[in-house]
């Protein structure tokens, strides 16, 4: 499935560091170092990064070069790339002029020495711990955060280089995440669902803390794109929706019915709308909710789950009731590449010991290994209308968990989980649905999770993902609990 968004790659600032007084005093040191940085720098774009180079700094006056070229260049992430010892002045400039979150990399290029047989040459070669203790040092008294990776320069060369470089591609991937939503627009279109008050969103706190742009929409603006669709674009998206989704027959639910022509066209009428309204207003990101009453918008919002399952498929996360929040966690989820599915707790299962989860909202049609099945429903519980609507579980596996909510005194906190999606039978309902297990038991997470005061919404995503949502939360400057 073509994506509409993909992820912004995050602008990456690498510095290496080392002492001018050696470059004299042993040849080929200077430039021995430069071809280890080389490496550092081919290694972040393997990940996704976009480098921007301030090359080896070896004075303090190099420094403030250095933090002028990350500062004029934008760059969301500084990895300080220790080469050999310096002093922890040719640092600290670099940091305070570029204004960005700072890594250091202590990576050593050899696993160990041949004692007996290493000159002091090669010892400055690998002596990358030396200065680390002296720079966090100027970091703390300084008030710079920051954040360090030891291990070893190159991964085959054991444990301690792999490790390294799965948390030093974490952290690109994170800066990715964070670029891309500090870039987004969100589409608000209708309201929230009424009395939901954990819901609720402060759009001046989202844009101050997180960068986003919220755009506020009316139903008028994807009524009238629904009506003007042209035969051609409600052809295609039926296409579409064909090569998305089986179409099932009724279930033994008694709301479910069978998908007539008439449901599949209204669906990818509506669908037609939907991809135009995102096109038109930029969008990277959609949460809506209408209650309607007998008129046309109920219509149009009861026919939306379809469409927007396969936007959320292809990288426009879409989130129902209004929950703004969670389609903010929705696209951190997704521009990791994890998915991000909207979800919520449906039941808990103390026989097999896991919590099903889903909604009868948007899937993210990209994170299952099964076609999802388009079924009808009579009604959608709970709200006005009927139509098509999507089931399906995501792919077997690890999983996370991702909420976004607003703590009491008014700022954003980011909560998440793994797990597990286990194998065995969903309930048959035109919802997503998922069996997954958690560490805890399942009353002892349902408890754990609720205290850190979420919002009842979250982005069901796969594989383990705590290690980049940490990253994104110290990028961010957010708080985040990890279940």
């Amino acid at each position: 499935m073509e994506r509409l968004r993909n992820p912004i790659p995050a602008r990456v600032g690498v510095f290496g560091i080392g002492l001018a007084a050696y470059w004299p005093q042993f040849a080929g040191l200077r430039e021995r170092l430069v071809g280890y940085q080389s490496h550092v720098e081919e290694q972040v774009r393997n990940h996704g990064g976009q480098v921007v180079s301030a090359g080896l700094v070896d004075t303090p006056e190099g420094a403030r070069r250095a933090g002028e070229t990350f500062a004029r260049e934008g760059v969301d992430l500084l990895f300080c790339y220790v080469g050999t010892y310096a002093t922890s002045a040719q640092v600290l400039p670099v940091v305070q002029r570029a204004k960005a979150p700072v890594v250091v990399l202590n990576l050593q290029p050899t696993p160990a020495l041949d004692y007996p047989n290493t000159g002091t040459g090669e010892w400055l070669a690998n002596c990358c711990a030396c200065c680390v203790p002296e720079i966090a040092g100027a970091f703390q008294r300084a008030g710079v955060p920051f954040r360090s990776v030891s291990g070893l320069l190159f991964a085959q060369d054991g444990a301690a280089g792999v490790e390294a470089w799965v948390r030093i591609a974490e952290w690109v991937r994170a800066a990715t995440a964070v670029r891309s939503l500090r870039e987004a627009r969100i589409g608000f279109l209708g309201n929230t669902y009424p009395g939901m008050l954990d819901m609720y969103s402060d759009f001046t706190l989202l844009h101050g803390a997180l960068g986003l742009h919220v755009e506020v929409l009316e139903m008028c603006d994807l009524h009238r794109r629904v009506q003007d669709a042209a035969p051609g674009e409600v052809a295609a998206k039926r296409e579409e929706i064909r090569a998305s989704f089986d179409i099932a027959d009724p279930s033994s639910d008694p709301i479910a019915d069978t998908v007539r022509d008439e449901d599949l066209e209204w669906a990818s009428r509506v669908a037609a709308g939907l991809y135009k309204l995102v096109e038109d207003y930029g969008l990277d990101g959609l949460t809506y909710y209408y209650k309607g009453l007998d008129n046309e918008y109920e219509r149009v919002s009861a026919g939306m789950i379809a469409g927007l399952s396969m936007l959320t498929g292809r990288g426009v996360p879409c989130s129902g009731e209004g929950d703004l929040k969670t389609c903010v966690a929705m696209h951190l989820m997704d521009r990791l590449g994890a998915g991000g599915s909207y979800t919520e707790f449906y039941a808990m299962d103390f026989v097999d010991d896991f919590v099903l989860m889903g909604h009868d909202g948007p899937g993210h049609l990209a994170i299952s290994d099964e076609k999802p099945v388009l079924r009808k429903l009579k009604l959608y519980h709970g709200k006005a209308g009927f139509g098509v609507s999507p089931e399906f579980k995501v792919r077997l596996g690890p999983v996370t968990i991702l909420g976004a909510t607003q703590t009491g005194d008014g700022r954003v906190k980011l909560l998440a989980a793994e797990g597990e999606s286990i194998p065995g039978p969903i309930m048959q309902i035109g919802n997503t649905n998922s069996r997954l297990r958690f560490a805890q038991p399942p009353a002892a997470f349902v408890d754990a999770w609720c205290a850190q005061g979420p919002t009842h919404h979250c982005a069901l995503g796969v594989g383990h993902r705590a290690g980049e949502l940490r990253k994104i939360a110290d990028l961010l400057g957010v708080e985040l609990a990890v279940v």
